[in-house]
């Protein structure tokens, strides 16, 4: 396993990192997620993400319980917070309120003193930017959390929380949590420009697009156990399946093999070509995907590779 640098902060990263997604709290259970956290530690994985909203802190319970016998200094684990939580009006948000409440919620349910990142799961049109930060801040002055983050921010929005930090003499945010993959590609344009500008990673969920990138989907068939089978993102995979998408797709699991690899493992590789994306989540069910994943940084590509793979995607 290979490590990198969280954007300006010293703190660092694998290249791999595991999330908890729709997959432990959930439709795994609790010994093989159990299984699953500790093979990606054994196999160098030092990043772990979790959020309050992973079947309403279950997520965050299997994830940590996991980690309990290993250093804390070891690893890095993270949580987040804007989704509604419950029914209230302030049970959502980045208000004072809802993140300082939940940020200690999740302390509580993964027993643990501190996080290292925090991430505001989106923006919040309805608090002032200046609000959550500052209340970030006091949590970080606290010792409760170690690095500030947010998740799916556009560049305009990264460029004010900047902004606001330094007048008001704040910790800055080091990293954005954006989808991205080969199949989408926005943060290109805009986002890693303004991110690399001011010092602030990217770690980037859904590189395999839902499984989407594995091949798996290719012919229409949709696996029983496959995440195509569950009902909350069956509708979103199944969008996904065009004759377009499957050609590419195609393609690439051709030029997988023909450099000895795997699809997975070459869509991660794809990824890591891009110096400011610090880290790839995944998701793993079992031990074996963590292992097929892991693949993914041992690869370097090519420079005539890329080209290839570039004319195939567009």
């Amino acid at each position: 396993m290979k490590y990198r640098r969280l954007g300006r902060t010293g703190l660092k990263v694998s290249e791999i990192s595991l999330g908890s997604w729709l997959t432990y709290g959930k439709s795994v259970e609790d010994d093989i997620a159990t299984k699953t956290i500790h093979k990606a530690y054994e196999l160098g994985i030092n990043f772990f993400d979790s959020a309050n909203v992973y079947e309403r802190g279950e997520g965050e319970k299997v994830m940590a319980k996991a980690l309990k016998e290993f250093p804390r200094e070891s690893y890095v684990i993270t949580t987040k917070a804007f989704w509604p939580i419950g029914e209230g009006p302030n049970d959502r948000g980045l208000s004072r309120k809802h993140v300082f409440e939940q940020v200690h919620n999740s302390l509580k349910r993964m027993d643990l003193d501190y996080v290292d990142i925090f991430y505001c799961h989106r923006y919040d049109p309805e608090t002032p930017v200046d609000e959550t930060l500052r209340v970030i801040d006091d949590l970080i002055r606290q010792g409760k959390i170690l690095y500030a983050g947010v998740s799916e921010w556009t560049a305009a929005q990264i460029e004010e929380a900047v902004g606001i930090a330094d007048k008001y003499l704040l910790d800055r945010i080091v990293v954005n949590q954006p989808v991205y993959n080969m199949l989408n590609r926005y943060i290109e344009k805009e986002v890693i420009p303004v991110s690399s500008k001011y010092g602030i990673a990217q770690v980037v969920f859904s590189p395999l697009a839902q499984g989407v990138l594995t091949g798996k989907y290719l012919g229409g068939r949709v696996p029983d156990q496959s995440r195509a089978a569950n009902s909350e993102i069956n509708n979103f995979i199944q969008g996904m399946l065009t004759d377009e998408v499957n050609n590419k797709v195609a393609q690439l699991d051709q030029l997988a093999k023909e450099l000895g690899t795997t699809l997975p493992a070459l869509a991660i590789a794809w990824i890591l070509r891009q110096p400011n994306v610090a880290s790839a989540l995944v998701g793993a069910s079992r031990p074996d995907q963590i292992e097929a994943n892991v693949k993914g940084s041992e690869l370097i590509l090519s420079a005539e590779v890329l080209e290839e793979i570039e004319g195939i995607l567009a």
